[in-house]
């Protein structure tokens, strides 16, 4: 069992605001006491018994930090140091205060493939360091991809969350059910052997969202896009790749292949025309000019996307309702030019709105699990109260039958030794009357004149 420090986190870390919570995680702004820098405190619920469902189990916990210990890469977040409380695992880790990519990319008006390709490539080059590892990160999705600093000339990526990443051992036959239905590889949808070939499902369908605005396998339900993963069901529909170049479009075909076998890595993937030609020098002026035209992307079906992904509202992959949306943000936008001030305060305050939404239902959801952890754990104890009363009624029955029995035999063995005593006394009488019975004939036999010699 691992060991972590053992003393306050607030001996050497002043904690601040909350920056973000999950399931059984709250992560904080915290600053180091004594140089002054900042961090994010990650504050990791344990669980405490292995039977419970609330908090992360420390074979988990563990995992997670040993990996985290393992890796040091500018495109992946840094683990800083871990401490222990009585109900907690916090991990001090790397500050990334940049936000997450996609809505970085969905406040600009359009994306170029070259920009989108220099991103892409900071995402694979993070991945490629951990599959040079054996580490599968299973769960690269938008929400997982941060920039350390948006404000930066050219914004670093940062993969975060290594919550369920394992280590995939050669001939160790590795199954699971986790990660994000909507980017999950068809060998876990169907719980067949993993590898490190998961991820590059999951890069194909960031990039086919990240081109397009549209998720390619997203359902109206979870099992519909389960079941749309598992059928490699998706198109390029020309209303949203019209503008894609075929390069782009051949990235994506090779990753979201069904056989992991025959998906490209992440080494195939670096040597891809798209990703590794991002500038092509030797074209003619007027050609890079039409091009670059061509490849020129919307941001607006993105943004949309950010806005969903980030809403309560259940996700929906209606491509005509996400056109309509599109052309309604649109003229709604329209009708607000004159207002862009007060429309950027509105949205800042829906955002703001929705995102304490978000974490009031999460926490709403946690006090549920809670309160149907305590009622199960109450159950058990009355159970358990009401087996311990059966029992102390069948031992004070058992108790009592014994007792009486007890009486029973008293009051008989009473008998048998009245009865001996008379017994006794019958033959100690009847003794006594042989012996006088002998005395008897002897003094007859003894006496003068008997004739008995």
């Amino acid at each position: 069992m691992a060991l972590f420090n053992q003393e306050d986190v607030e001996v050497h870390y002043h904690i601040g605001e909350e920056l973000g919570s999950g399931q059984f995680a709250i992560v904080r702004r915290s600053r180091e006491r004594t140089s002054g820098s900042e961090y994010a405190a990650k504050f990791i619920k344990k669980r405490r018994l292995a039977s419970s469902r609330r908090g992360v189990s420390r074979e988990e916990i563990e995992r997670e930090v040993n990996i985290l210990r393992d890796i040091q890469h500018p495109n992946i977040i840094t683990l800083h140091d871990v401490y222990e409380s009585k109900t907690d695992v916090i991990l001090i880790l790397e500050l990334v205060s940049g936000g997450e990519l996609f809505d970085f990319l969905a406040e600009k008006e359009s994306l170029t493939e070259e920009e989108a390709t220099q991103f892409l490539k900071q995402i694979l080059d993070g991945v490629q360091y951990l599959h040079a590892q054996r580490i599968a990160h299973f769960d690269l999705k938008p929400e997982n991809i941060m920039l350390l600093d948006k404000n930066d000339p050219s914004p670093r990526i940062k993969l975060i969350d290594f919550g369920i990443a394992h280590h995939i051992s050669l001939g160790n036959e590795f199954k699971n059910i986790f990660g994000t239905p909507e980017f999950v590889a068809p060998e876990i949808v169907n719980y067949e052997p993993l590898g490190l070939e998961a991820d590059m499902w999951s890069i194909g369908v960031i990039t086919y969202i990240m081109l397009s605005g549209a998720s390619p396998f997203l359902g109206d339900s979870k099992q519909e896009t389960l079941a749309n993963i598992s059928a490699v069901s998706y198109e390029f529909d020309e209303e949203y790749f019209s503008n894609t170049s075929e390069l782009a479009k051949d990235f994506i075909r090779r990753l979201l292949v069904k056989d992991p076998k025959k998906r490209m890595t992440i080494d195939d993937t670096l040597q891809h025309p798209w990703i590794k030609v991002i500038k092509r020098r030797n074209v003619r002026q007027e050609d890079a000019s039409r091009c670059s035209e061509r490849q020129r992307l919307k941001t607006a079906r993105l943004k949309e996307y950010t806005i969903k992904s980030h809403s309560s509202m259940p996700p929906n992959n209606s491509y005509a309702q996400l056109q309509r949306l599109s052309q309604a943000v649109e003229e709604m936008a329209a009708a607000e030019e004159g207002l862009r001030t007060l429309g950027r305060g509105r949205k800042a305050c829906h955002d703001d709105v929705a995102a304490l939404q978000a974490i009031y239902e999460e926490k709403e959801g946690w006090y549920r699990d809670q309160r149907a952890g305590v009622e199960a754990d109450v159950r058990q104890v009355v159970h358990g109260l009401q087996a311990a009363q059966a029992q102390r009624r069948r031992s004070q029955e058992e108790a009592r039958a014994a007792l009486l029995s007890a009486n029973a035999l008293r009051r008989k063995l009473g008998r048998l030794e009245n009865r001996y005593d008379a017994l006794a006394e019958q033959v100690a009488s009847e003794v006594r009357w042989v012996e006088e019975l002998v005395r008897s004939l002897h003094s007859e036999k003894e006496a003068p004149g008997s004739g008995i010699r």
